[in-house]
């Protein structure tokens, strides 16, 4: 009787795996974490350094031309054999469209926020995310908030807020000028400048982390009703995403020559140019590796993945672009990166607790009657 029962528990077991009543082990989430987060180092550093002239306002013909690309890398890919996903569907588009609109405010918004802010400021607000993104996996997926998660979320916002103070007081202080005690009407206008463009800066950060989250958390919904491959996500995700950037791009943003000569400037229009296309066929990876993390593991998990970037990234910002390295941002980072510490171990306890309970309620098939 025992050993007739063992091929059963193994055919449970499969079974099992199959329907997702067990998850995989966890060794095999590092391949996804891995890549996506090179992907992601990788977008933000080519993101910034595009939109970081001084005149660069089309940022909707930047993330049009992205996709492109990236619809056109996949397609050249799929024609070689190399990878499959299933042809375009006009049920499936509608089905996936409300998906893809959410990228494109998702990488317009990030873009934008990256316009105005430091690549270290940037990195540590996308923790908020995090926590939208928790409490949204409560809401709609039956998720659980632990204590220690919950601390770990106090440090990402007192992390958070480090950041913004130094980044206010480190720019208000670049903006004053030095050996003069008297405030004229030019250092004013500096000042107000300052402001305004950090005003600007966490508006649109703000709406990076709800317009993120809302996109983590639908796109996981829409995959278990759709059936979606990670390829099936990335292709429609980007190419759906075409029309409507080409659209926003035509009525907001100035087509203009002069306009179009600002944003592009003679002497650096073809490492722009190029730059944009790199970026694109980069796209395939981060939209790849998004879907694929995002299955593999939670959609909060991903979000963390991405957070713990925070320090690689940061040292990016500082080592490519000259962000200013203070008191101040490398604690808010350290504090940051701490947090992350933090819920990982609070995720990691969480699943323990889960796999003790879940075994106690199984009862194997040889003490079965």
């Amino acid at each position: 009787m025992v050993s007739s029962s063992k091929p059963a528990d193994e055919a449970e077991m499969k079974k099992a795996l199959a329907t997702g009543a067990v998850k995989e082990a966890p060794l095999s989430a590092i391949p996804p974490i891995t890549c996506y987060c090179f992907a992601s180092i990788l977008m933000t550093i080519i993101n910034k350094f595009v939109v970081s002239g001084a005149n660069f306002s089309m940022n909707f013909l930047l993330l049009c031309i992205q996709s492109i690309v990236c619809v056109s890398c996949v397609a050249i890919v799929k024609k070689a054999k190399i990878i499959s996903f299933r042809a375009f569907d006009i049920q499936d588009a509608k089905a996936w469209f409300p998906i893809s609109f959410m990228l494109v405010l998702v990488i317009y918004t990030g873009s934008k926020s990256l316009q105005f802010l430091t690549i270290p400021v940037y990195t540590i607000f996308k923790n908020l995310t995090i926590i939208l993104i928790a409490y949204g996996e409560v809401i709609w997926f039956g998720g659980k908030v632990t204590s220690l998660t919950f601390i770990s979320f106090i440090f990402m916002v007192i992390s958070s807020v480090i950041a913004a103070w130094s980044d206010v007081s480190g720019a208000l202080g670049d903006s004053m000028p030095t050996g003069s005690t008297s405030i004229s009407t030019t250092s004013l206008q500096a000042v107000k400048g300052v402001v305004s463009n950090l005003n600007i800066g966490y508006f649109w950060m703000l709406f990076n982390c709800l317009a993120s989250a809302t996109y983590v958390l639908s796109m996981r919904k829409r995959i278990k009703v759709t059936g979606f491959s990670d390829w099936d996500s990335m292709f429609y995700s980007n190419l759906l995403s075409i029309p409507v950037l080409a659209v926003f791009s035509i009525i907001v943003e100035d087509w203009g020559s002069e306009n179009l000569a600002r944003n592009f400037p003679p002497e650096t229009r073809h490492v722009l140019l190029s730059a944009i296309a790199f970026s694109g066929a980069a796209a395939v990876g981060i939209s790849y590796t998004t879907a694929w993390c995002v299955r593999t593991t939670s959609s909060t998990t991903y979000s963390m993945v991405g957070a713990l970037n925070k320090l690689p990234v940061a040292a990016s910002g500082m080592l490519f672009f000259g962000d200013a390295v203070t008191f101040g941002s490398v604690s808010a980072i350290g504090v940051g990166f701490f947090a992350g510490i933090l819920y990982a171990v609070a995720k990691n306890n969480q699943k323990i607790a889960q796999a003790r309970a879940q075994g106690d309620t199984i009862i194997p098939l040889v003490n079965r009657q």
